[in-house]
């Protein structure tokens, strides 16, 4: 089973993109964050023609998550049981068979010390609290999206300059950190344990160029998924189209 990840930055804007990535891998789930577009205006038919079912949850501009699967989800479920903020966009699970997935969105944060970032903050542990109330660590699940946080140093290009900011402040990392304990597996860094291995770069001063980036989207599975994992890659040539997402696709494949 081939499964993917992207922010793709706005659906509109990079639909060829989307097509292309869908001709040169034929994932079975492919799942997308910062859609930007609201659910009545989504290229369905993109992926209809296909052969994919899909569950979107988006909004006019901003955020927006969706699944796309080779078989219909079940129990499909959108946002949290409580509303931490109203009209954000940043979440959708569902289930085929045994598997169970959860894509989602985490918010930037802005600046450490920020209102966008304790309400970062206050995001995850939403987060946290839902994985706890609906899922199992025997469960095979998948966690994925852009998740806004480079996990360790390694995950940063030149992580001393990037020490206590956004994306790597140590209280975000905990948070995370906190999920990932809960009975999470990294699958990347299952199969990659080198550095210099990105999957956003800013679009401003040559970063994708110089390879100036973060880790920062991610695969996480639990242990009954994360001993099916063959292996996972980052789609980088993605990234170098024209009028790229800043994001690059996580490409996981799972002996299902």
């Amino acid at each position: 089973m081939i499964f993917i990840t992207w922010n793709v930055n706005s659906i509109t804007a990079r639909q060829s993109h989307v097509e292309q990535l869908l001709e040169s891998y034929e994932p079975d789930i492919f799942c997308m964050q910062e859609t930007k577009i609201i659910d009545d205006k989504f290229p369905r038919e993109m992926f209809t023609q296909r052969g994919y079912e899909v569950e979107i949850y988006g909004e006019k501009s901003y955020n927006g998550v969706a699944i796309a699967s080779k078989e219909a989800l079940s129990g499909v479920t959108r946002g949290f049981k409580v509303e931490i903020a109203a009209g954000s966009r940043r979440l959708i699970a569902g289930e085929i068979g045994d598997l169970k997935v959860l894509n989602i969105y985490i918010p930037n944060g802005q600046a450490v010390g920020s209102e966008k970032y304790y309400y970062k903050l206050e995001w995850i542990c939403a987060l946290k609290k839902h994985i706890e109330e609906n899922y199992k660590p025997s469960d095979q699940l998948v966690v994925c999206g852009d998740f806004n946080i480079a996990p360790e140093d390694i995950d940063v290009y030149r992580p001393q300059e990037w020490n206590g900011a956004i994306m790597a402040s140590a209280e975000e990392r905990k948070h995370l950190n906190d999920i990932k304990d809960w009975g999470f597996i990294d699958v990347f860094r299952s199969h990659h344990d080198e550095g210099g291995l990105y999957t956003w770069w800013d679009y401003q001063r040559g970063a994708f160029r110089r390879n100036a980036g973060f880790r920062i989207d991610h695969v996480w599975a639990t242990q009954p998924l994360a001993d099916k994992c063959a292996g996972v890659i980052v789609a980088r040539e993605m990234r170098e189209l024209e009028r790229p997402s800043d994001h690059a696709p996580v490409v996981a494949e799972f002996e299902l």
